[in-house]
């Protein structure tokens, strides 16, 4: 009999020692879970930074295109100004020819 009751001892005192494991892993559980939840809103607070950022990216390199192209213009503007003041000098040149020929 006391064998049957040292048996019912240890049986007892294992499933003791069976639910304050249980509990410990509870506990980390819960706070994994806290800890994931953490990571999950900085994770998507760093999303959306990004998402945020690229959107400026974007933006700047529309910025700079437009400003590029308004560089080419100015450029090509000068150009036509340039051809024009020439075609106007060959103009008087030949109008010039003309009046001596005259």
């Amino acid at each position: 009999m006391a064998s049957l009751s040292t048996q019912m001892n240890l049986i007892v005192e294992k499933t003791k020692n069976l639910i304050q494991m249980c509990e410990a892993l509870q506990e980390e559980n819960d706070l994994l879970k806290l800890e994931l939840q953490s990571v999950q809103v900085a994770f998507d607070t760093s999303s959306e930074k990004v998402g945020q950022l690229e959107e400026k990216i974007k933006a700047m390199a529309v910025a700079k295109s437009l400003e590029e192209a308004d560089i080419d213009k100015s450029a090509i503007n000068e150009k036509i100004l340039d051809t024009k003041q020439k075609i106007n000098d060959f103009v008087r040149e030949i109008d010039r020819c003309i009046n001596l020929l005259k």
